[in-house]
């Protein structure tokens, strides 16, 4: 009802609703879908080129509105997802890494998607968030009314797999990316009346490569010609057969909004977090994800408004995820007037005119210590070597003997870039424990990933994203997360586990502070290892199984930071559990 009200007092008035927000919108906002893809490169449409596949719902998209031919994005996940959401560079946003904390955008960054939702849209999110999974990291806490899908990095199962919505445990329905797409389509048909929001960034082509039969089938033994260096042919299968399902599920969603009558009025945005996940064929481009050269950073990015944006447009101008934050407000008539600068400009001059008047710029790159910039002609890479992308797109001849100023120049430019970088995380807390308690959260979710094992206690993979704790056999073993609690109250606590029947009985210990309660393991839990069954090509991530939550009991929680740690008092077996994640729930709130 708020969000009817507040959309009812835009059409009347025209004013602005918050300092940050305010609106210049016509009679009625567009609808806005983004959809992003995981670990697909530039190369993974048939639009770009590549023979291997046919993607039309995709392709479509270009051809009925407009493509950058050259978009950036970051070499991984989470940073270009921050990217996005702030228009303002990652690190600027605390964002140095894809687990363990390192993937969490600062509290006090302002996304767009809270300055659509303060102007009335109905805002939902369904897929892989990756910036947070604590309140008030949570998408729940970002400006999203409605969130399904999961927070970390990666997930280990695609079919009907657990999954959360708006912060509640439950289980998936078929295969994952179809589930996310049926979840947004329902959205969309129930707030067909008002202004809303859907951003569905879809978890494939991600490794696990896992893929209906009826997708694998047609690349099972489907030849590839002219296999680039280091390629693997069943990964490259395996990943172009989830792009097909991709391009399925954007046919499906194309569909579903002409049929509301809703493609007039609706902006509709696809690109791709980072460069393939693999070797593959990707234009001849140097790099791959991870890599901060042209192939690892460059994305393909297509807008649909039908009767509002030109068709069939092709925009040869740098751009990047750092533009969409003012590009979304700047096409729905939303401005904001907050105190951080964005790094990020509107590209609506570019979309709507014939002749913009616009500067050529510099776009920055950065993963694993490694930085790049780009200009509209030149790539300096992470070594100082200077590329002449528009004669030597694939960056094999450096030209800094030929152009020492132009190379000197963006050296210069980089290294101050990298030193304002710096200071922007120096200015992050060196600790930032995990926040647990927050009073909009319906329970806080302690998984494995974000925990550290001590003693004999392993990872049960190198990679923490849906990860499990294993070989917990020692009285000295523990795990511990370091957390701060927002309010202080009681708690009930649960550990999902598994555990074989001869271990039963160990005896265990939940510390918090100087308050602890004390638990033991009464039920046999031991469900096999999944995921093998469905995997195309072997894994590198973790294995998963059902885990069980078991109630430890309650605990009270003194207000802020302190670390919560399990050990066993008591092991009658072999060992004691495994354990995937706490579950912590509020009792009763107290100041």
């Amino acid at each position: 009802m708020h969000r009817l009200i507040a959309y009812l007092f835009l059409l009347v008035f025209g004013g602005a609703l918050l300092p940050a927000c305010q609106q210049a919108a016509p009679e009625r906002p567009p609808n806005l879908l983004v959809i992003l893809t995981d670990d697909q490169g530039w190369g993974d449409l048939s639009y770009s080129g590549n023979p291997h596949l046919s993607t039309p719902a995709i392709d479509a998209l270009a051809r009925q509105g407009v493509s950058f031919d050259r978009f950036y994005v970051s070499p991984v996940c989470s940073p270009t997802r921050a990217e996005m959401l702030t228009g303002r560079y990652h690190l600027r946003g605390g964002v140095r890494g894809t687990s363990a904390g390192e993937e969490r955008l600062d509290l006090d960054e302002t996304t767009f998607v809270e300055l659509f939702q303060q102007a009335g849209y109905a805002t939902a999110a369904f897929g892989k968030w990756h910036n947070g999974m604590q309140h008030p990291y949570h998408p729940n806490s970002r400006g999203f009314d409605t969130f399904y899908g999961f927070c970390s990095g990666h997930w280990g199962d695609y079919f009907s797999p657990p999954l959360e919505e708006n912060g509640i445990p439950v289980q998936g329905k078929g295969y994952l990316p179809d589930d996310l797409t049926d979840k947004a389509m329902d959205f969309m048909h129930a707030h067909r009346d008002e202004p809303f929001l859907v951003y569905l960034p879809l978890n494939t082509p991600h490794s696990p490569m896992q893929v209906p039969d009826s997708w694998w089938e047609r690349f099972e033994n489907k030849p590839l010609d002219s296999l680039v260096a280091g390629e693997d042919p069943d990964f490259t299968r395996a990943a172009l057969a989830m792009c097909e399902n991709i391009d399925w599920n954007v046919g499906r969603l194309l569909e579903k909004l002409e049929n509301l009558g809703l493609t007039e009025n609706t902006l509709v945005v696809y690109f791709t977090d980072n460069g393939p996940n693999s070797f593959r064929w990707n234009g001849g481009m140097k790099g791959r994800k991870g890599s901060t050269d042209e192939g690892g950073v460059r994305s393909p990015f297509f807008m649909q408004w039908k009767g509002h944006i030109p068709e069939g447009k092709v925009i040869p101008q740098i751009a990047g995820a750092i533009d969409l934050f003012p590009t979304f407000l700047d096409m729905a008539g939303l401005t904001h007037s907050g105190e951080k600068p964005l790094d990020g400009k509107s590209l609506k001059p570019l979309i709507m005119e014939e002749d913009p008047s616009w500067t050529d710029r510099m776009i920055f790159s950065h993963w694993n210590g490694n930085s790049s910039l780009r200009t509209q002609k030149y790539r300096l890479d992470k070594d100082g070597n200077l590329f002449d992308m528009e004669s030597d797109p694939g960056q094999q001849q450096p030209v800094q003997d030929q152009y020492p100023e132009v190379a000197e120049n963006l050296r210069e430019a980089l290294v101050e870039w990298e030193m304002a970088m710096v200071e922007e995380q120096a200015k992050d807390p060196e600790n930032r424990p995990f926040t647990l308690g927050a009073p909009q959260a319906p329970l806080t979710q302690l998984p494995a990933r974000d925990g550290m094992a001590h003693g004999s206690i392993q990872r049960s993979n190198r990679f923490p994203n849906d990860s499990f704790f294993t070989h917990w056999v020692s009285l000295e073993d523990s795990i511990t997360w370091e957390v701060e609690v927002l309010e202080a109250g009681d708690y009930r606590v649960e550990a999902y586990y598994t555990c074989p029947k001869g271990d039963v009985g160990a005896e265990i210990r939940l510390q918090a502070g100087t308050t602890h309660l004390d638990a033991r393991v009464k039920e046999a839990h031991d469900p096999p290892l999944e995921g093998m069954e469905n995997d195309r090509i072997d894994r590198m991530e973790s294995y998963v199984k059902e885990f069980k939550p078991m109630h430890l009991g309650s605990i009270s929680l003194k207000k802020g930071i302190q670390t919560i740690s399990l050990k066993a008092l008591r092991i009658p077996g072999n060992q004691v559990m495994d354990v995937q994640k706490l579950l912590v729930k509020p009792v009763e709130i107290t100041q």
